[in-house]
């Protein structure tokens, strides 16, 4: 009878938490893209299936990916993703590089352009695994602030043919940030800001001119990548209740710059030629509704369009919908 009543009064605790910090916390300010400065209570648990897609050309992009979730303690969280992708083959493309044979002379050099619309398989693209620490709250009532930061690893391996790096599902590396977020009433704004330190790709492929095997390496440039997210909570958190469902309305403008590639054929820099691999700058807007279920179910839909410039990783319009679950 002892256990019972500590395990309800337990969760009575961490639902009266949950619902503390709690109209914003798991309502307007779960951004549906971008991470805002609140972590998950200590012990919660949730689990999110997420899927974005875009067509490149005529040919269907996606990817898919599950997410698990972890309160480590009540300023520090961790979650591990795994995803799948059908971005790239295998292997970079053989075409990449082309020779040219000037008249008594070796053999040089130069990058290709990318072939884009092309059909690849979806493949397993690996383990990202990101911490976010709460460094300050300052909370008041209906309002309040807070700071964390925020650092992901990843051993994604991906033959990833453009400069731009992305360590969800294209490339293996480090990165760090920071997210500030505010709270006031109904609207909940939060901003990123991060340093994206890529590691290199290389793979072992047969020259098509001299039928040796040749050592093929991508040095991706390192990446800033940032966002500012808007929520604003359309109904629901009026009866103070956790029972009652939410919809929460979004804009987010995301955006990155990342210096230039290299690539390297066989310890040899080749000369750059492919778009592709130079450096650039974007910045999306991604429009998005959520609706929150009984405080522990999320359903997200978004949209993205550019408004400068364009991302060369991926084509427009970008649909993205998840699922998330918390358990408590």
């Amino acid at each position: 009878m002892e256990s019972i009543v500590w395990s309800d009064v337990m969760r009575w605790l961490i639902i009266s938490l949950v619902i503390s910090f709690g109209k914003s916390a798991f309502s307007q300010e779960l951004f549906p893209l971008a991470e805002s400065a609140n972590t998950l209570p200590k012990n919660v648990f949730a689990l999110r299936l997420f899927t974005n897609g875009n067509y490149e050309i005529k040919t269907p992009k996606a990817m898919v990916g599950l997410r698990i979730m972890y309160g480590l303690g009540s300023k520090l969280s961790v979650y591990l993703s795994g995803t799948f992708s059908n971005h790239h083959s295998r292997y970079l493309p053989p075409d990449l590089v082309s020779h040219g044979h000037p008249s008594g002379g070796s053999p040089f050099y130069f990058t290709n352009r990318v072939a884009k619309g092309q059909t690849h398989p979806m493949n397993w693209n690996g383990i990202h695994v990101m911490a976010k620490y709460r460094l300050l709250s300052i909370d008041r009532r209906n309002k309040h602030y807070r700071i964390a930061l925020i650092s992901e690893w990843s051993n994604v391996r991906q033959a990833h043919d453009e400069a731009e790096p992305n360590l969800l599902h294209d490339n293996k590396g480090w990165s760090g940030g920071m997210i500030h977020s505010f709270l006031y009433h109904r609207l909940a704004v939060s901003s990123t800001l991060q340093l994206v330190l890529p590691g290199d790709y290389r793979e072992v492929r047969k020259d098509p001119v001299q039928s040796v095997d040749v050592e093929r390496t991508m040095k991706y440039g390192n990446s800033i990548n940032w966002s500012i997210s808007f929520g604003y909570l359309l109904n629901g958190n009026t009866k103070n209740d956790f029972d009652e469902p939410n919809i929460n309305l979004y804009i987010e403008f995301m955006g990155a710059a990342w210096q230039s590639a290299q690539f390297i054929y066989n310890g040899q820099i080749i000369p750059n030629f492919n778009p592709a691999f130079h450096s650039g700058y974007y910045m999306e807007i991604h429009p998005g509704i959520q609706r929150v279920i009984r405080s522990n179910w999320r359903l997200e839909l978004s949209l993205g369009l550019p408004l400068i410039h364009q991302s060369l990783v991926h084509s427009y319009p970008i649909y993205s919908f998840a699922v998330q679950r918390f358990f408590y």
